[in-house]
C-alpha cells in the first residue's frame, strides 16, 4: 500500500501535465487535419455606400433610371416584286414590271428610348425609327402605346416621340460637360430584345469625333457593354441621372467590344427642343468649308509647325462668311477667342450651336498678318451637306 501511494502521486501529476499540454496544443491530436475558417455575415440589406462616398452598389440609381427605359419595336412595310425576273435589266426593258403584282412583308426591328418629360416625349435614335410605319413604346410597367413621331435629325442622330399615357417616369437629366475620363456609367437597354439590362463601365473618352456616323459628332465613349437593341438607350451616372444617349459600338464581331459610344444629353436635349418647338433643328452656319492644317502646311504659311488651325478651302456664295470678306486660303486660328484644336471639330460644333443672328469673332491669318473678323452666323440651310 505505501509502495502504491508512492506512485500514485507521479501518475496523477503527469495525467495533469498531460491534460494540460493538450489544452494549450490541440493541434497536436489532430495533425493532418485542415480546418476552414468561413466568415458569414448576417447583414441582409445591400449596403449603399462607403465612409467616403464612393458607392458599393448602384442599385439605387437604376431604381430612379430604370423605368424611365423603354423599348421600342417598329414596324416597315416593304414591297418586295413577285419574281426575281423583275430586277434583271432585260426583263425590265421589254416588260412593264410596274403593273405587275408587288409582295408586302413587314420587318420588325427594335431599340431603347428615354422619357424625358412628363408630357410623354421619348429621345431615341433616328436609325431605330428611320422609315417605319409604325412605333410601339412599350415600359417596363408592362403597359404600351402606339408612339407619334415628333421629329428626326438624322445630322445628330436624334429623333424624338411622343406617347399618350398618365403616370409616366420621366428620368433626371444632368449636364454632360461636367463629365470626366474615368467616371463610373450605367447603360439601360434592351439588348438583342432580351428585356431591360444594365450594363457598368467608366467614360474611356469625352468629344470622341471624326468616326464617320454622324454629320455632328460629339460622342462619349465608354466600356459599358451596348449591344444591337441598347440604340436610343440611356447612359447614367450612379445617381441614376441621363449623361447620355446610347447610339453606337466599334465591334468586329457585331458584339460588344468594350467600345461603345453615347451622344452627350447636353446635345441631345438642344436637339430634343428645337424638334419640339420648331419642328427641325436650328443650327449656325458662316458658309465655309475648311480642313484642319497639319505642321507641314503650317510651315508653308510661316506659322510654327505646332500651331493649330483650320484652312478655308472653300466659301459659299453670298453666305455670311462671304459678306464678312472672308476669303480661301485663310487661316481660321480662333473662334471667340478660343484656339483651334483637334482638327477643328469642336469649332465647327461651336458654330453650329449659335443661334443665327448672332456675330461670331473669328480670327484670321493672311498673308502673313493676323486680324479678327465679325460674322453674323445664319441659320443653316437644310441642303447643306
Amino acid at each position: 500500500m505505501r509502495k502504491l501511494s508512492f506512485l500514485g502521486w507521479p501518475i496523477a501529476t503527469g495525467i495533469l501535465a498531460a491534460l494540460l499540454i493538450l489544452q494549450l496544443f490541440p493541434d497536436l491530436l489532430s495533425r493532418g487535419v485542415t480546418t476552414v475558417e468561413i466568415h458569414e455575415s448576417n447583414v441582409t440589406e445591400p449596403a449603399v455606400g462607403q465612409p467616403d462616398g464612393r458607392p458599393w452598389s448602384y442599385a439605387e440609381a437604376v431604381d430612379r433610371a430604370a423605368p424611365s427605359v423603354v423599348n421600342i419595336y417598329t414596324r416597315t412595310v416593304v414591297k418586295d416584286n413577285a419574281s426575281p425576273l423583275q430586277q434583271d435589266p432585260f426583263y425590265r426593258h421589254y416588260f412593264n414590271s410596274d403593273n405587275v403584282p408587288k409582295q408586302q412583308r413587314i420587318q420588325s426591328s427594335l431599340g431603347s428610348g428615354v422619357i424625358i418629360s412628363e408630357q410623354g416625349y421619348v429621345v431615341t435614335n433616328n436609325h431605330v425609327i428611320a422609315g417605319a410605319d409604325s412605333v410601339v413604346v412599350a415600359l417596363r410597367d408592362g403597359r404600351e402605346a402606339v408612339a407619334k413621331i415628333v421629329g428626326s435629325d438624322p445630322e445628330s442622330d436624334i429623333a424624338v416621340l411622343q406617347i399618350k399615357l398618365p403616370e409616366l417616369p420621366a428620368i433626371a437629366l444632368t449636364s454632360s460637360d461636367q463629365l470626366r475620363v474615368g467616371d463610373v456609367v450605367l447603360a439601360i437597354g434592351n439588348p438583342f430584345g432580351v428585356g431591360q439590362t444594365v450594363t457598368q463601365g467608366i467614360i474611356s473618352a469625352t468629344d470622341r469625333n471624326s468616326l464617320g456616323l454622324n454629320t455632328y459628332e460629339d460622342f462619349i465613349q465608354t466600356d459599358a457593354a451596348i449591344n444591337p437593341g441598347n440604340s436610343g438607350g440611356a447612359l447614367i451616372d450612379p445617381a441614376g441621372n441621363l449623361v447620355g444617349i446610347n447610339t453606337a459600338i466599334f465591334s468586329k464581331s457585331g458584339g460588344s467590344q468594350g467600345i461603345g459610344f453615347a451622344i452627350p444629353s447636353n446635345l441631345a436635349k438642344q436637339v430634343m427642343l428645337d424638334l419640339i418647338e420648331h419642328g427641325r433643328v436650328i443650327r449656325g452656319w458662316v458658309g465655309v468649308e475648311a480642313q484642319a492644317m497639319n505642321p507641314r502646311l503650317a510651315e508653308s504659311f510661316g506659322l510654327d509647325p505646332s500651331q493649330h488651325g483650320l484652312i478655308i478651302a472653300g466659301i459659299y456664295r453670298d453666305s455670311p462668311a462671304h459678306k464678312a470678306g472672308l476669303q480661301p486660303g485663310d487661316i481660321m486660328l480662333a473662334l471667340n477667342g478660343e484656339g483651334i484644336t483637334d482638327g477643328g471639330h469642336d469649332a465647327m460644333n461651336t458654330i453650329a450651336r449659335i443661334k443665327p443672328g448672332v456675330k461670331t469673332r473669328f480670327t484670321i491669318y493672311r498673308d502673313g498678318k493676323q486680324f479678327d473678323v465679325e460674322v453674323t452666323t445664319a441659320e443653316r440651310p437644310a441642303n447643306i451637306n
